[in-house]
């Protein structure tokens, strides 16, 4: 994501002609831009997006049971008995 955002910047100094970028070649604009399609073909290969959805899912389903449990008045205290 930092690289897409990184290339749009790039390239709207480029367009509105802002120094030093207006003297940059326009491989060197466009350069964050494969950064970005080679990070997140990388990411999908190994599975690194799926572990990190799976892990955010997961991050959120104990979070839901937590505060169901401290509704009901069954979660343990921190410190306590």
């Amino acid at each position: 994501m930092y690289f897409l955002g990184l290339g749009l910047i790039l390239l709207a100094m480029k367009y509105l002609e802002i120094d030093p970028v207006t003297a940059w070649s326009w491989w060197v604009v466009f350069a964050p831009f494969g950064m970005a399609v080679a990070w997140w073909s990388w990411a999908d290969a190994t599975g690194y997006t799926k572990k990190k959805a799976m892990e955010l899912e997961n991050k959120r389903k104990q979070d839901r049971i937590d505060k169901n449990k401290e509704a009901i008045g069954t979660a343990r205290k921190k410190g306590g008995r």
